[in-house]
């Protein structure tokens, strides 16, 4: 088995402060990469001091995600201190549970602001500096609550399902530049679950259990385009598939209903490589006959 080395890599790691950031952090610097550590408070400076006392490189940089032209101003600096930016792990995230019908959209917004246009903010700011040196690997936190849903997180849940499309369409367009797209789904002790579940499963639910999974995601040899779930030492993929369906020739919602069965039978379901697969798929059903895409 081929140990994963990252000496010489720049990884930077959001929300670092505590919990999974903490670890992911830790690990990566294990693993010979300089690691930026991002947070809103002195647990980016605490976890940097530790990676530094372990002989490795880091430094703490505070700043809020939502914050864009702060991004930049971190990226910018590590990149003219360190030369390049290879790893972005986006772990950055806040809790505002309601159910719908009590929640305030200024939380809905609040949610959505850190988890999305964090990820968005931070994923651009590294960008162009991952094209030109044709090599980046970039990591979403999205949850199983934004894949299946968890009663009281509508806010969370539409902001990490939006992760899962912001990383198929990113990792479409940074193929051909070397730039590696995935999601991690962790499953993880923090402070966001104190209280969720009882204590023995909270217990194991180790965050350093996770940490094994960015890392594979992050290597050289890393998948592009894959939800990873992780949690008290399992690991499983999860995916977005398209029943074969069918074609109705006299397309009317009654007609619809009554082929429901047919439609949701997962038997020959596929995972599209694009969106535009959907319209193939559906062209080819009409009696057209459409090309493979290149």
């Amino acid at each position: 088995m081929h140990m994963i080395d990252l000496a010489g890599r720049v990884a930077i790691v959001t929300g670092a402060g505590g919990g999974l950031g903490r670890q992911h952090a830790l690990l990566l610097a294990r693993r010979g990469a300089r690691v930026v550590v991002n947070d809103l408070g002195a647990g980016a400076d605490a976890v940097a001091a530790e990676i530094v006392a372990a002989g490795g490189q880091a430094r703490a940089v505070q700043c809020s995600v939502t914050d864009a032209d702060a991004v930049q101003a971190m990226v910018d600096g590590v990149v003219v201190d360190w030369g390049r930016v290879d790893i972005l792990v986006n772990n950055a995230g806040i809790l505002r549970d309601k159910s719908f019908a009590k929640l305030d959209l200024a939380d809905f917004r609040a949610v959505v602001d850190v988890h999305l246009m964090g990820a968005a903010h931070c994923s651009k700011a590294v960008w162009e500096p991952m094209r030109a040196q044709r090599h980046g690997r970039i990591v979403m936190t999205t949850s199983s609550s934004g894949l299946y849903g968890n009663f009281g997180q509508a806010n969370y849940g539409a902001a990490k399902m939006a992760l899962v499309g912001l990383m198929q369409t990113l990792a479409l367009e940074g193929e051909r530049y070397g730039i590696r797209v995935n999601c991690l789904a962790p499953t993880a002790y923090t402070r966001m679950m104190e209280g969720i579940l009882p204590q023995d499963q909270l217990d194991a639910l180790d965050p350093a259990l996770v940490s094994p999974a960015v890392l594979a995601l992050v290597a050289d040899a890393a998948p592009t385009r894959a939800i990873l779930c992780a949690g008290a030492g399992s690991y499983e993929l999860a995916h977005v598939t398209l029943t074969q369906g069918v074609h109705l020739a006299d397309p009317t919602p009654e007609a619809l209903l009554a082929q429901w069965d047919a439609l949701a039978d997962r038997d020959g379901e596929m995972v599209p490589g694009t969106g535009f697969d959907q319209a193939r798929h559906e062209l080819r059903k009409a009696g057209l006959a459409i090309p493979d895409a290149d």
